[in-house]
């Protein structure tokens, strides 16, 4: 009976955590990519050099430090909320998370091998990874992802068959 009326709770926490990792999936390829534009800049590229060579706790160090520093920025956004800059402080919120993903997405790739060395963090990892594959493959089964899915080739097409091939679009 425990389980029956836990079932729905089961099922929201689900929803909720698919959406915070969907989102995390959708943005941190992108992000990481404009991150590495930056870092080709000749100070970051010495910066990468450094990280790479962190021994495995350091780099847990580096991997924890965006979201301390992140921390202000939340408060001053609650501060600015608070005080009826609603607007600022949630755009204050959302620029943070944008820019604390992408810089965690960067951090991550150049520290992860350092990262993996630490056993616990290994398992860690295997887990989350394992678990949020489940957790993807649940929401791609759903009725609803089919249908968004659905929807979103369809707006593709339409949206193809609007406009001229590329290679016409420049004829004149």
């Amino acid at each position: 009976m425990l389980k029956a009326l836990l079932s729905p709770l089961r099922w929201l926490v689900r929803v909720v955590l698919a959406l915070l990792i969907l989102f995390e999936e959708w943005g941190w390829e992108p992000l990481r990519r404009v991150f590495a534009l930056i870092a080709k800049l000749p100070v970051i590229r010495q910066f990468e050099t450094l990280l790479k060579q962190l021994p495995p706790r350091w780099a847990l160090l580096v991997l924890v430090l965006p979201s301390l520093l992140i921390l202000p920025v939340k408060l001053l956004a609650v501060w600015l909320v608070a005080e009826g800059r609603v607007t600022l402080g949630v755009a204050l919120v959302i620029a943070a998370k944008l820019i604390g993903t992408a810089l965690l997405a960067w951090l991550f790739q150049l520290i992860q091998p350092a990262l993996m060395q630490l056993p616990w963090f290994a398992r860690v990892y295997e887990r989350w990874t394992y678990w949020k594959a489940e957790l993807l493959a649940w929401v791609r089964a759903s009725a609803v992802w089919r249908a968004a899915r659905a929807v979103k080739l369809r707006l593709k097409r339409l949206f193809r068959a609007g406009r001229p091939p590329a290679n016409e679009a420049h004829r004149d």
